[in-house]
């Protein structure tokens, strides 16, 4: 696969999940067709492995979105992931940083229109 190259403007949104880590800003940027292109999240409380780790994660999911790999695929491969600090946002469970990711990914998804996964 291609990679996508970068355009100069993207339309984002950034939501903030409280999960057992502390609180977590996910902000997905995409096309204007509403395509996930990229995602970076960060981390309330500053440094530390579950930081590290959710920044590596969030630019791996990001090279993928601009070789072409579908949203719906990290979602289906996240969701669920859980760690011994679970959270809770608005009633919905958070079982890891992970799991928000996926979460907010198919919110993403849900609002373009698409079918959500269950």
């Amino acid at each position: 696969m291609e990679k996508m190259k970068r355009p100069k403007r993207l339309i984002g949104n950034t939501e903030c999940i409280n999960c057992g880590c502390g609180k977590l800003y996910i902000t997905v940027n995409a096309e204007e067709a509403g395509v996930p292109f990229e995602i970076f999240a960060h981390l309330g409380k500053s440094g530390g492995c579950a930081a590290s780790q959710t920044e590596a994660l969030t630019r791996a999911i990001t090279i993928g979105l601009r070789h072409g790999i579908e949203a719906k695929q990290f979602v289906d491969q996240l969701r669920g992931i859980s760690c011994p600090s679970v959270g809770f946002d608005e009633g919905d469970k958070i079982l890891s940083c992970a799991d928000a990711l996926a979460k907010v990914l198919q919110r993403t998804l849900n609002g373009r229109g698409e079918t959500p996964s269950t």
